[in-house]
């Protein structure tokens, strides 16, 4: 067999493919426990978190910042498990563009002189997560992933057996 551009072009792209599930699982379960860790923390330590958001100027406090801290460990363990993953990140990711809008604001003011800078925030990797997760999913190995499969499952076997039973006279 003669291996063209084509055809190794070809072989990559499915080599790739093939690590997208494991590349999906790492980032979730890291990220998604550094987000439980944080979280937790928050809410282990309210009174200090609230000392911070005030000195944010974040208006309610300790309102938010028991919401963040329980967004960040709750939307962290959804998205450990793959569990409403799509859906556990839209508050991960407004809880994230919040953060760099108080506690980074000089950061976001000069993204497009010092990228750099919004780059090494503490936000980032975390928002850059979450927005992955967003978009393609939690991947194949997933609880998500799993309840599809059974639902399938389920859904293909009553079609058979609705299939096989006669018709009513």
């Amino acid at each position: 067999m003669k291996i063209t551009p084509v055809t190794a072009y070809t072989a990559l792209i499915r080599l790739s493919s093939s690590l997208q599930p494991a590349l999906l699982l790492a980032l979730r379960l890291y990220w998604g426990w550094s987000f439980f860790q944080t979280g937790k923390g928050k809410l282990m330590n309210l009174d200090q978190t609230t000392e911070f958001f005030t000195t944010l100027h974040i208006p309610f406090p300790s309102i938010n910042a028991a919401l963040a801290g329980a967004t960040e460990c709750f939307g962290g363990l959804l998205l450990l498990l793959g569990l409403m993953s799509r859906l556990a990140t839209l508050p991960l990711i407004a809880t994230m563009i919040v953060a760099y809008l108080t506690a980074d604001i000089e950061v976001v003011k000069n993204l497009f002189n010092d990228p750099d800078k919004f780059t090494a925030a503490d936000p980032f990797l975390f928002l850059l997560t979450a927005v992955i997760v967003l978009v393609f999913g939690p991947g194949a190995l997933s609880f998500d992933r799993l309840i599809i499969r059974l639902r399938n499952q389920k859904s293909t076997a009553s079609m058979t057996v609705s299939a096989t039973e006669p018709a009513a006279a």
